[in-house]
């Protein structure tokens, strides 16, 4: 049993499930570069006021789950609970809204920390994949960030996939919504949960967002947001709609999805995986018109989503999507005795050199131990090296699967074993 023990919540990557992650990050890449979008990082911890003011401090998240420090000066720092604000930081600090727009962003290597039950596929420091578009008002952004996502998420292995939209209104129209939503709640309020009898005056659309059951049951029957929306949102859902249709992209309208987070405004999306052990959100995003401006900057139209790498993951094994493993060297340079030892090194750094996955003995196994070792790294091959070939000047050549063999002169190594390998 080791003395440490990682922290609940947290999890190491190992070297078995490694490749598999670098190989989901370049379909990140690929799909990202593809559609024009340029990569960032922002840093792990933030300014506490940044979230309090661009994620809302009537959220889940302000409210339950960040984790907030004061630093050796006595300022207030958190540990990033999302990727949006941090990213409309950098866009701001760093004069972006200057450029011709619109500007187009993703992150990758984005870790994540809220102080939350930890479950499957949900663990207090996660890593997200995300994107961000600013500049960008009309709902045609919306359905391209919407088809990144997919694609991502069916490029990555995952089957049936769901996405549901909705509209959540701009600051003109959901006023008079929030206070239908009032009306509807007020005579609900003693049996709401002490966090959203806190949300009732000052963001009753959070209500929705409740994952408590009895708040969940008063809110079924709550008014839709559709049903207030203005002429502009009304319209831009309208655009978004046909966008997806153009494009062939399969959709449903839940009216009571809002996001948990106090930014977003229109465009709302949740993107469920259904099958093989799990049923639930893969992604989830949507538009945030007023983020940037909220933040000291100008107007400006926001758009992006989010989503957890760990979770993506999970349901692409739990779904049986194939991904890589570790792949084992081509070849394993084995040696019996020292001078052998040191021509073996040599000619081990010489395939390297080459882009050849070659590995060695740095244990001082005996010879017999050495193709053993070899063949639970699954070596394709074993590069022999003795006495013998030494006085001959040549290394020995073995394939393990069939046992064909073959020598060749040092520098003729790498083209022998491609044709002992073919």
């Amino acid at each position: 049993m080791a003395s440490y023990q990682a922290p609940k919540g947290t999890k190491d990557v190992l070297p078995s499930e490694s490749r598999a992650w670098r190989h989901i990050e370049g379909i990140a890449h690929s799909i990202c570069e593809t559609y024009g979008f340029r990569e960032v990082r922002t840093p792990v911890f933030e300014h506490t006021e940044l979230f309090l003011r661009g994620v809302g401090d009537t959220t889940d998240i302000v409210q339950k789950e960040m984790y907030t420090f004061l630093d050796k000066g006595g300022r207030s720092l958190t540990l990033k609970p999302e990727g949006t604000a941090g990213a409309a930081r950098m866009f701001l600090e760093n004069g972006l809204y200057n450029e011709a727009q619109p500007t187009k962003l993703y992150y990758l290597y984005c870790p994540v920390f809220r102080y939350d039950k930890p479950q499957a596929g949900r663990l207090r420091e996660h890593h997200q994949f995300g994107i961000e578009v600013y500049g960008a008002p009309r709902a045609s952004a919306d359905a391209e960030c919407i088809s990144v996502a997919l694609d991502m998420l069916t490029r990555s292995g995952l089957k049936g996939l769901s996405l549901y939209v909705n509209s959540i209104g701009c600051p003109v129209c959901r006023p008079a919504y929030n206070e239908k939503l009032k009306e509807y709640f007020r005579g609900s309020y003693d049996k709401l949960c002490a966090v959203c009898k806190t949300r009732f005056d000052k963001n009753p659309l959070r209500i929705l967002d409740c994952k408590e059951e009895g708040c969940k049951a008063i809110a079924a029957g709550a008014p839709a947001m559709l049903d207030y929306l203005c002429g502009d949102c009304s319209d831009h859902f309208e655009e978004l709609k046909a966008c997806l249709g153009a494009a062939g992209i399969a959709y449903e309208i839940d009216p009571f999805i809002v996001r948990g987070l106090d930014y977003y405004t229109k465009t709302v999306f949740e993107i469920i995986a259904d099958g093989n052990g799990y049923t639930g959100a893969v992604c989830g995003g949507g538009r945030y018109d007023g983020l940037i401006e909220a933040l000291g900057g100008p107007k400006m139209s926001g758009m992006g989503f989010g989503m957890g790498m760990e979770r993506l993951l999970l349901v692409a094994e739990l779904q049986g999507a194939k991904l890589p493993g570790d792949e084992p060297p081509a070849v394993y340079v084995a040696t019996m005795g020292e001078a052998a030892r040191a021509r073996g090194f040599q000619l081990v750094q010489y395939l390297r050199g080459l882009g050849v996955k070659a590995e060695f003995d740095h244990v001082g196994r005996s010879f017999k131990a050495q193709f053993k070792y070899a063949d639970k790294l699954r070596a394709r091959a074993v590069a022999v090296l003795g006495e013998d070939e030494l006085n001959k000047g040549v290394v020995k050549l073995k394939r393990m699967d069939t046992g064909a063999e073959r020598e060749a002169v040092f520098d003729d190594v790498e083209a022998a074993l491609k044709e002992l390998l073919k």
